[in-house]
């Protein structure tokens, strides 16, 4: 399941929505990104264009399932303008053992950071500027890549 939203969201209600009624599942993972302050930033502002942004949420959840036999899984990912300590994206996968949750999760995060269209703009003291891509977020999708 995919959302896209304002709002913010109840992580325990999300688990449980998710889950409910499917004794099959033995394993939840979850992942919850926050907006992090590491020195006057003020509020962060992520922007998209809907439609294309929810496909391409869906295509990598469909990768996801792909890949790992999930009994269900969640992103949520919010926009607009969101101060620290709020929270930005919510992942949520289940399945019958726990490492295949752990392993999805981490998945879906590592190419959400790179694969999801949004664009980010942060607001500090020092004025306002797009957050870049990083090498880092890069290197992380890639170690998911499969090979031959």
């Amino acid at each position: 399941m995919i959302r896209v939203q304002r709002e913010g969201f109840d992580i325990g209600r999300e688990i449980a929505a998710l889950t409910v009624g499917n004794p099959r599942i033995g394993g939840i993972a979850s992942f919850v990104g926050l907006v992090r302050d590491l020195g006057g930033l003020r509020s962060m502002t992520l922007e998209h264009y809907p439609g294309m942004t929810e496909r391409q949420l869906a295509r990598i959840d469909a990768e996801a399932h792909r890949r790992w036999p999930l009994e269900a899984s969640l992103i949520v990912h919010r926009y607009g303008r969101l101060e620290p300590g709020e929270p930005i994206v919510l992942t949520i996968t289940a399945s019958a053992h726990r490492q295949t949750a752990f392993d999805s999760c981490n998945f879906l995060m590592d190419w959400l950071k790179t694969e999801a269209p949004f664009w980010k703009r942060e607001e500090a003291a020092s004025g306002e500027h797009w957050v870049a891509a990083h090498a880092d977020d890069d290197a992380a999708r890639d170690r998911w890549q499969e090979t031959g």
